[in-house]
């Protein structure tokens, strides 16, 4: 059992992204891969298109799970687009189940988002746009829009590092690479929003100050104060990784 999808405005791709199958025996350049899947970069009409491949789901009791990976990166994507949330299109997308219903492989294509890197970079070389008081809080404010807004869908990332962010030169910011992000509810929604909340602060408390990282948490909440409830729950996220580290 298959399935695949290419979006109608790509039709043009046909011959190349137009099944499974082409997507599989596509060439080009090799990003990342590991034992699962890997991600090459392939042009089109002057466009960079982005092909996850997954031929594994991971140990074998995953093989059989109702939503493989390779799904969830994609569903996923498209409930952040839905909510209004930038992120990187999704062109085309699909897997197949080889006998009773146990995941065969499956694939994603996205299209690039232009003149972006992500935050990690910007970190690891010292970016001189991180120590501009400006940029930082324009930017800051836009990742703390798009972290509530996917809070509010009781949705968290579970990855939600800066390489999974990406700004461009005109300040935009786009969530990115979510195959672990999923919907929960009640104290363990709770525990997941302060775990998105740490991932970001980890890296975030080496590049920014306490008061960058304050007004982050205070456009996240919308509010000009923090309540008993913010100290206690900021204490939480900066403790999250105590001895993890």
């Amino acid at each position: 059992m298959s399935g695949w999808r290419l979006n109608a405005e790509y039709q043009q791709l046909t011959a190349d992204f137009g099944s499974l199958e082409k997507v599989f025996a596509l060439e080009g350049e090799r990003i990342t891969r590991d034992s699962e899947s890997e991600l090459i970069r392939v042009e089109r009409g002057g466009v960079q298109y982005y092909v996850k491949r997954y031929r594994s789901n991971g140990t074998a009791w995953r093989a059989w799970l109702p939503r493989p990976r390779v799904m969830a990166e994609w569903q996923n994507l498209q409930h952040f687009a839905d909510w209004g949330i930038p992120t990187a299109e999704v062109v085309a997308y699909g897997m197949e189940r080889k006998s009773f219903g146990r995941f065969g492989r499956g694939a994603m294509i996205t299209r690039e988002l232009p003149d972006t890197e992500d935050l990690a970079m910007l970190a690891y070389r010292q970016d001189a746009r991180l120590k501009d008081a400006g940029w930082v809080k324009r930017v800051s404010r836009r990742i703390a829009d798009f972290t509530r807004v996917m809070h509010e869908h009781r949705f968290v990332h579970n990855d939600l590092k800066w390489r999974n962010i990406l700004v461009d030169g005109q300040e935009h910011a786009f969530l990115i690479d979510c195959p672990t992000g999923g919907f929960w509810w009640g104290p363990l929604l709770q525990y997941r929003i302060i775990k998105d909340l740490a991932c970001l602060d980890k890296v975030g408390k080496y590049q920014l100050s306490r008061c960058q990282r304050l007004r982050f948490y205070l456009h996240y909440v919308q509010r000009d104060r923090l309540t008993v409830a913010d100290k206690k729950r900021i204490a939480k996220i900066v403790h999250f990784f105590a001895g993890r580290e």
